[in-house]
């Protein structure tokens, strides 16, 4: 089993293709904390992963509402940017713990301003510069998070 993965995306393109893989590895289950700075592209990424489950709308960070859900078929997706997050403590308040349940996928863009109220995930993502194009790094932190590198690692 590998634990870590690395990809480079030359644009927004490749940004969205690597992130559909990411979604079919993932099955529509699990945890994945997406972490980088402003205009890294997890939003991009997120895109991608909900083209996987047939989405394709706009999607556009969910900064002001911090969840955006998405019923795609039998999937259950639910986007999360805590970036304006003003005390970790608010995740309580908006019912947090209902949204990660064991048969949905959840993707959390700047999760360590909710460090303490979510769960362990089960994939890190981190996004930074690399020449023209972004460095993806994806950490698995669980045992599914093991198996969704192996499945991205087959597609």
């Amino acid at each position: 089993m590998i634990d870590k993965m690395e990809h480079v995306a030359n644009g927004e393109a490749a940004m969205v293709a690597f992130g559909e893989a990411l979604g079919r590895a993932c099955a529509g289950r699990g945890v994945i904390f997406l972490e980088g700075d402003l205009g890294m592209g997890k939003t991009t990424l997120c895109r991608g992963i909900l083209r996987a489950y047939g989405h394709q709308g706009a999607v556009k960070s969910p900064t002001y509402t911090l969840v955006e859900p998405y019923e795609l078929g039998e999937y259950r997706l639910y986007h999360f940017d805590l970036y304006r997050l003003a005390d970790p403590e608010e995740l309580e308040y908006l019912g947090i713990r209902d949204y990660f349940a064991d048969e949905d996928l959840c993707l959390v863009e700047w999760p360590a301003r909710g460090e303490g109220w979510l769960p362990l995930p089960d994939l890190k993502v981190s996004i930074e510069v690399q020449g023209e194009g972004r460095r993806i790094l994806c950490e698995a932190m669980t045992e599914r998070g093991r198996r969704q590198l192996c499945a991205l690692g087959s597609l």
